[in-house]
């Protein structure tokens, strides 16, 4: 049997990590790719372009995290997104505070980042106070708060909360083809929405929508195979290294 050398997959799965992200960071900066401009474009400019840059990176996105896990290079139910108890009321009340963080901050966490490599002396304070309040609500007093009250209100499903799992048993499908049916239906839907129209075939909005689409196929790839150990010869447990 293979000894598994955990620190050194731990280091690659680090340093991959930061190719990609550094790459997604670059790419947004370049391309202005950016969720709170690609809504306030639509009212503001009347331009749908930016929107549609997320249209295509979700479908990009879609459609391989569907291919990776339908042949099996991923698992998603080993991932807590894919949990049984659908926490409806948190999911809610956290998108209103989102929406509101975001446009009273200029811009959502990612922009955040790349606004402080840009040298934006008060993206630093947005993300200082970011990090320190989703911090305390996971495990601070915060959390206690939320536990108590938005995650006590939930529905229990009998199947994990993805789609294909709660379609498999009234279709009759395997859950694994229907995954893979219902990602490249969707994930194509979002492409073709994309670039309906010819205007927005321009190389910036391709590029920004591809890659950002891609780089969350390998982040998804580098956490949920790359970084997997079936095995930790320390607890004799699967773990997911350095992206848990």
């Amino acid at each position: 049997m293979d000894v598994v050398d955990i620190a050194s997959i731990t280091k690659s799965a680090l340093l991959a990590s930061f190719i990609a992200t550094f790459i997604l960071g670059a790419t947004m900066q370049k391309t202005g790719f950016c969720s709170m401009g690609a809504v306030s474009d639509i009212f503001i400019m009347n331009s749908w372009d930016r929107l549609k840059q997320w249209f295509l990176a979700i479908g990009v996105a879609i459609i391989g995290f569907a291919v990776m896990s339908y042949i099996g290079l991923i698992d998603p139910l080993t991932s807590f997104y894919t949990g049984n108890k659908f926490l409806w009321l948190s999911t809610i009340i956290g998108s209103i505070l989102f929406g509101f963080g975001m446009v009273l901050a200029s811009g959502c966490g990612s922009k955040t980042l790349i606004r402080i490599g840009g040298g934006n002396l008060k993206s630093v304070i947005v993300f200082l106070a970011l990090g320190l309040s989703a911090y305390m609500t996971i495990r601070g007093f915060l959390g206690v708060i939320r536990i108590n009250t938005l995650d006590s209100v939930f529905i229990n499903l009998n199947t994990p909360q993805d789609l294909p799992s709660l379609l498999s048993a009234s279709t009759g499908m395997m859950r694994s083809s229907l995954h893979l049916v219902l990602g490249l239906l969707i994930g194509s839907a979002f492409i073709i929405f994309a670039l309906a129209k010819k205007a927005f075939w321009t190389a910036e909005n391709l590029f920004a929508g591809i890659t950002v689409g891609l780089i969350i196929c390998s982040i998804w790839a580098i956490s949920g195979h790359f970084a997997f150990v079936a095995e930790d010869p320390n607890t004799l447990e699967e773990v997911f290294l350095a992206t848990n």
